[in-house]
């Protein structure tokens, strides 16, 4: 059984004033577009269809606010990279995202990494968006489409790109691979470790 499954959606937000009052703890999921971002989400939650996943990039425009438990929540925000998003959209999201990093309640940020593409010059830009004191964990997802060779030379590029700024993991939502693993540091992460 989850320790998340009374996870619930809560708000889809346009202006920071719309966010939640910034008290408890809350970590962030971002990631380029497609690059399996509420994939991960729900599996990690073990609940389909909590974070709508879409074949078309882009899908997610607004920041989305889940509650994972009282005072703990999963905030969702917009893929960057390759998305059809009108300009007018993009424009709203950095004092969306600036809002968001300067939250007291804000204890980390999961970063959603296609594996088979490695870290981007996107990635490496938000790692530098990440607040001094936030955690960062790098997700390689999809990673049960490489060899375990392949996997294994993944998983060492990304962390010599976080150069002791993070930890990072081998993940799969179709296959399960590290969900256990991702869910832990998730947890550990709201009850107030980093």
């Amino acid at each position: 059984m989850s320790r998340f499954s009374h996870a619930r959606f809560v708000l889809s937000a346009a202006d920071p004033g719309q966010f939640p009052a910034d008290v408890g703890a809350e970590v962030a999921f971002a990631g380029r577009s497609n690059a399996g971002k509420s994939s991960a989400i729900n599996a990690i939650t073990h609940r389909q269809g909590l974070a709508r996943t879409s074949k078309t990039p882009g899908r997610t425009q607004l920041l989305n606010f889940f509650e994972l438990a009282p005072g703990e929540r999963l905030v969702d925000l917009p893929g960057y990279g390759y998305a059809q998003v009108p300009a007018a959209q993009r424009r709203v999201w950095p004092p969306l995202l600036e809002a968001l990093r300067t939250r007291a309640s804000l204890r980390g940020v999961f970063v959603i990494v296609d594996a088979r593409r490695g870290m981007q010059v996107e990635d490496a830009a938000l790692l530098g968006w990440v607040a001094g004191g936030q955690a960062i964990h790098v997700l390689l997802s999809k990673a049960d489409k490489l060899n375990r060779s392949d996997a294994a030379a993944a998983l060492r590029a990304a962390a010599t790109a976080l150069a002791g700024r993070g930890s990072v993991q081998l993940f799969s939502a179709l296959k399960g691979l590290g969900v256990r693993e991702a869910e832990d540091t998730l947890a550990g992460w709201l009850a107030g470790g980093k």
